[in-house]
């Protein structure tokens, strides 16, 4: 079949409209619990932020009771629909999983479950792709001061369809890309769990060191000679460059902002560009591989992201926090990564920042939070431990770059019929 005979469709042709809990308005979250709603388990309760990287985070979602769950009436999604935020932070798709027999969306995501006939992962990338998003974002009105699409208008939106072996291959294509970067991302995680694990051994619980001396101090019980010291005894930080928005450029110098220090990662997907006249101002703030990073101002103070490897390098922007970490940073890297994982020093951060509209922390204000300081050479030893597992990490997230590269370049020409994928080659 050629590209000119696959067919154009409404979203609402291709969704089971059964699923609605009320005719054309139900298939989106209900009422939002409260707070003190919450439990530490449960039934997941999914909102817009809780969609990243084309899956569900059940990791940092919040969870309600079934009998909560039940009191919201509508909005519950099963395994193999496809999720759509449709307002403020908008575009974000997923495929809910089998981890749980069902979630509770917040009203600002909306679930379609397809009709056969319909491949669930097909529409999900075709949700995905740029034609569809620049689309969606017209029909939200994205010049209002809050951007928001109706399921109603939802469903009137167009979707191109090829026969159904094809969808599945394309579908099939797009997800063995998607699944390398899944089997990176894993291993990243199992390695970072294993430094953290050797930290807490050594430097939390002090397994070690038990059968020696200890002594008290304003951090409790720690071995005879440790110290309480702070981060800025470790490791100095300074906020970035004030590069100006009139500098921005479509290419040259990438800027690293505060929106791309995501999910322990740099996001260069949607970064800033300056010239190298521009950058080399910023000469203190270049990073590259190995470099560490904090957000200072926002919603994601005390966030922070391992630079990955990249061809050049980049610098850093203003209210981005730069850990000067030397010229080789994976040397001190695992230690100063690991205490900024704890809860009490993250806490510590964000608490700080708070009492203004914008929360806010100065780079003394990381640098003066209290840690225990062990001997300069076991925190090398520790170091020299762990150096391995941080490089691969790296290494494996530059990969992942790459290849999302790949996917998000492929994704339209597949869509569009531009490359078009042997049906047989599917399994």
């Amino acid at each position: 079949m050629s590209v000119s005979e696959w067919r154009e469709y409404t979203v609402k042709e291709l969704v089971d409209l059964k699923m609605l809990d009320k005719p054309l308005d139900g298939n989106h979250g209900g009422m939002h619990p409260k707070s003190s709603d919450y439990v530490t388990s449960g039934i997941p309760f999914i909102m817009a932020n809780d969609l990243k990287d084309g899956k569900v985070d059940y990791d940092c979602c919040n969870f309600i009771t079934e009998k909560q769950a039940k009191t919201l009436k509508k909005g519950f999604a099963k395994p193999g629909d496809v999720l759509l935020t449709h307002k403020a932070t908008m575009g974000r798709t997923a495929i809910v999983d089998d981890s749980y027999p069902y979630i509770v969306l917040t009203p600002q995501v909306t679930y379609y479950r397809v009709l056969k006939g319909i491949d669930n992962k097909y529409l999900k990338y075709y949700f995905d792709s740029k034609d569809f998003q620049e689309l969606l974002f017209n029909w939200a009105g994205t010049g209002s001061t809050r951007a928001y699409l109706g399921i109603t208008e939802q469903l009137k939106l167009p979707i191109i369809l090829p026969p159904l072996p094809e969808q599945k291959a394309i579908a099939a294509t797009l997800s063995a890309l998607d699944d390398m970067i899944e089997l990176n991302n894993q291993i990243n995680k199992t390695l970072e769990e294993m430094a953290q694990a050797i930290f807490k051994s050594w430097f939390v619980d002090f397994e070690p060191f038990k059968d020696g001396e200890f002594e008290e101090s304003e951090l409790g019980l720690i071995p005879k000679g440790w110290r309480v010291g702070c981060i800025g005894d470790y490791v100095k930080v300074k906020s970035g460059f004030a590069f100006k928005s009139s500098w921005w450029e479509t290419s040259g110098v990438p800027v690293i902002k505060i929106k791309e220090i995501d999910n322990y990662t740099i996001n260069f997907g949607d970064v800033s560009y300056v010239s190298e006249d521009k950058a080399a101002l910023a000469k203190d703030f270049r990073v590259n591989g190995g470099d560490l990073l904090i957000a200072m101002t926002g919603a994601t103070i005390g966030k922070f992201a391992i630079v990955p490897k990249m061809p050049s390098f980049a610098v850093v922007n203003q209210r981005v926090g730069k850990f000067f970490l030397g010229d080789n940073p994976l040397e001190k890297l695992g230690f100063i990564y690991c205490i900024l994982k704890q809860d009490n020093v993250y806490k510590e951060i964000v608490s700080r920042g708070e009492g203004s509209a914008q929360p806010n922390i100065s780079p003394s204000g990381i640098e003066s939070i209290k840690i225990v300081l062990p001997p300069e050479r076991l925190i090398n030893e520790y170091n020299q431990l762990v150096m391995k597992f941080f490089k691969m990490i790296i290494e494996n997230t530059a990969e992942n770059a790459l290849l999302i590269c790949l996917r998000d370049t492929l994704l339209p020409k597949l869509m569009s019929g531009e490359i078009r994928v042997p049906v047989e080659e599917v399994v």
